[in-house]
């Protein structure tokens, strides 16, 4: 019985995960779930792309590894493969919990994991009155908001599901209070109601942190984090122009890191989860934010050539050579002084503040060949593949 790769499309991380496999001698099977079409009838199943007959591979899989980026398609996915008999890293629970940021954060608190203070009201913006007429929410959700939450000191609007930052809104005040509650309207990132949180003052950065399990084996969480940072947007992330950074963690913050893998894994064997955390850092700054804008500025001109060979379209034969070269732009962008320097101040302010980490999120299926490998210094494919192997 062998291990599979389930996947969407072959990108990056796809292609990581099988350079890794060869590389420790582990031959992996493919499935393109996104193109298979899947029959079930008379106690049997077939799976099928338009090309190729997917049904034996399956059956030859005895763990797979689900890779497909939707949350949709990997939740059902999950599903659907255990129901035929396959264990999946991570398991349909797993995603489960994971597909919403309300039930991840329900189950951290559980634990007594620190959390920010989160609102969750079930309710639309806008319901439709039997006569076809329209009753507005807005203002009667904003009260409750504000009844729970500081605004003064800043109310995040969030969708359920979504990833990147996507859909996230900052409030203010109360006139941006009620728009951003306007603008929250049902949709597969947001089936239903609305999320609200504290918006914590974590200055310029927030973490990844990587924490997983191999069965029969206890937790580890890696010991460096990866720092997403900037001051151009609230949202940290990459994908609004940010830099990132190595962040060194302390053991205060690995211990709760593990504490809340095993809190969302739910007694599961194997898992895999990337944290997303913020230091409470209030006003206990280690810079002027004036000095820390024109370092920011500098980093953000040193990675720029990373910028430039991540945007390269490759094929899947060129993705040895493209590899190399970004291998080698992210380890000159790491020897630079303004590099250096913010990550000196990132490291400082995490020591400076570590009883004040607070956890917001987790994904099941995190990015991890460019940034997470190449700065924080895990490759996530070699857990995800051990852990794998430990189910067989």
């Amino acid at each position: 019985m062998s291990i599979a790769l389930l996947y969407e499309r072959s990108e990056a991380d796809e292609m990581g995960i099988k350079l890794t496999a060869q590389k420790l001698g582990i031959e992996l099977a493919f499935i393109p779930f996104r193109k298979i079409a899947f029959s079930i009838f008379n106690n049997s199943y077939t799976a099928k792309t338009k090309g190729k007959n997917f049904t034996k591979i399956i059956e030859d899989s005895a763990v797979i590894l689900n890779r497909a980026q939707s949350k949709n398609r990997r939740l059902q996915a999950g599903y659907l493969l255990e129901i035929l008999g396959k264990k999946t890293v991570n398991s349909s629970s797993i995603e489960f919990i994971c597909y919403s940021k309300l039930r991840t954060l329900l189950h951290l608190w559980k634990e007594g994991i620190p959390i920010p203070k989160t609102v969750f009201i079930p309710c639309d913006t806008l319901d439709t009155l039997k006569n076809g007429k329209f009753l507005h929410n807005e203002k009667d959700l904003a009260d409750l908001f504000q009844e729970a939450l500081v605004l003064d000191e800043g109310i995040i609007i969030k969708p359920d599901s979504a990833t990147h930052g996507k859909g996230m809104l900052l409030s203010n005040n109360r006139e941006e209070l009620i728009f951003n509650i306007q603008e929250t309207k049902p949709s597969i990132i947001n089936p239903i109601g609305i999320v609200a949180q504290e918006f914590i003052k974590k200055w310029f950065f927030d973490l990844r942190i990587i924490v997983y399990k191999e069965k029969a084996k206890t937790p580890v969480c890696h010991p460096v984090a990866l720092a997403r940072g900037g001051l151009k947007d609230f949202r940290t992330n990459t994908y609004l122009g940010n830099a990132v950074f190595a962040a060194h963690l302390p053991s205060n913050i690995i211990n709760l890191s593990i504490k809340s893998g095993k809190a969302l894994a739910k007694g599961q064997e194997t898992w895999l989860f990337a944290l997303d955390g913020m230091i409470d850092i209030q006003d206990k700054k280690v810079i002027d934010d004036n000095q820390l804008r024109i370092e920011l500025e500098k980093v953000l001109t040193a990675f720029e050539p990373v910028r430039k060979i991540k945007a390269e379209k490759y094929r899947n034969n060129e993705f040895t050579s493209w590899n190399y070269k970004l291998e080698k732009s992210f380890q000159n962008y790491m020897i630079t002084k303004p590099y250096q320097k913010v990550k000196n101040i990132i490291d400082e302010s995490i020591e400076k503040n570590k009883e004040h980490i607070i956890f917001h999120e987790a994904n099941s299926c995190p990015e991890f060949w460019e940034h997470t490998r190449l700065i924080a210094g895990i490759n996530v494919a070699i857990p995800l593949i051990k852990g794998a192997k430990s189910l067989l």
